[in-house]
């Protein structure tokens, strides 16, 4: 196909329009028109109400509440538009759900996130874009090209302006220390670890904290924030350790109940997230800040589309 017929087309799924939009305004394009409809019995219709034909094709949704139903949704969209001859369907999943399922901890015990990612390639993506994966060994479950981006660029940015003095990046747990470093250097910030039991799902125990918190701002930054156990355990733990105040980052608010219930009850003096999973707008104050990845994904879209790099964006120059 020759450069001058090759064109862009970026459509949404229902998980998280307004990221879409926030995408697509970006990228200075209009999202294109697709019908998305619920059948009596909860089957999911999809079409594409303009020509795909030959065009680079980028898919937005976030596998996000009701999770099931926002899979289904990429897959029957990307089936649709395979079956529809798009040249090339990219998905942009902002969030991968079922990525805490990655390996086997106990026996029969499935590994869900390498099943999703074979039924997002059986249905015929090319390539995905995504966030801060639970564990970055998820890209090897895609025989595909994977994109990792990171927000850390921009929640350290959050923070620079905040003109924060004496702060301690504090990692949940040990798994989460590497990343908590890189923020810690992007601060100019010491280090702290957290060390964290699980007796049950959703349930977590801070036993110690390792590091010296007394008296500074600590910054606790995990990948996801679900029903706020681990947060406001945290927070509480260090408070008793003797540090002046906590924040708390995450790329992905999940914020299943009773996650603000525990937030408004904690410690935590903010609790800064991206719009990589939707938030309603009445949580969008007190404590809750939402920070915006538009640009960052709308800046990968253009890059893949281009055949241009997209390492450059993990820079953390990059705003």
């Amino acid at each position: 196909m020759g450069e001058m017929s090759k064109r862009m087309m970026v459509f949404t799924g229902t998980a998280n329009p307004e990221l879409a939009d926030g995408i697509a305004a970006h990228l200075g394009i209009e999202l294109g028109k697709v019908k998305i409809r619920r059948f009596a019995n909860g089957e999911i219709y999809v079409r594409y109400l303009e020509s795909v034909r030959g065009a680079d094709v980028f898919l937005v949704q976030s596998i996000a509440a009701p999770v099931n139903a926002a899979l289904m949704e990429l897959l029957i969209m990307a089936d649709a538009a395979r079956r529809a001859s798009a040249r090339s369907i990219t998905a942009v999943i902002a969030h991968y759900g079922y990525a805490r399922q990655d390996k086997k901890s106990a026996a029969r015990e499935p590994i869900t996130a390498k099943l999703v990612a074979d039924l997002i390639t059986v249905a015929g993506v090319d390539r995905v874009i995504t966030m801060d994966l639970h564990q970055g060994q998820i890209q090897g479950f895609f025989n595909t090209p994977v994109n990792h981006l990171t927000a850390l660029p921009i929640i350290a940015s959050y923070f620079e302006e905040k003109k924060l003095s004496d702060c301690c990046v504090v990692s949940p747990d040990v798994g989460r220390v590497k990343v908590c470093k890189k923020l810690a250097d992007m601060l100019g910030a010491s280090l702290a670890i957290m060390h964290k039991g699980r007796p049950e799902h959703n349930v977590a125990e801070i036993t110690h904290v390792i590091g010296d918190v007394a008296g500074k701002t600590c910054i606790v930054a995990d990948d996801m924030i679900d029903t706020a156990g681990s947060i406001t355990a945290g927070a509480r733990a260090l408070i008793a350790a003797g540090a002046k105040e906590v924040y708390v980052a995450a790329t992905h608010g999940i914020f299943s109940p009773p996650a603000f219930e525990r937030i408004a009850d904690s410690p935590v003096t903010e609790v800064v997230v991206t719009n990589t999973l939707p938030v309603a707008e009445e949580q969008r104050n007190g404590k809750l800040v939402v920070l915006s990845v538009a640009p960052l994904f709308a800046h990968a879209i253009q890059n893949v589309y281009d055949d241009e790099s997209v390492s450059e964006l993990f820079d953390p120059d990059f705003q």
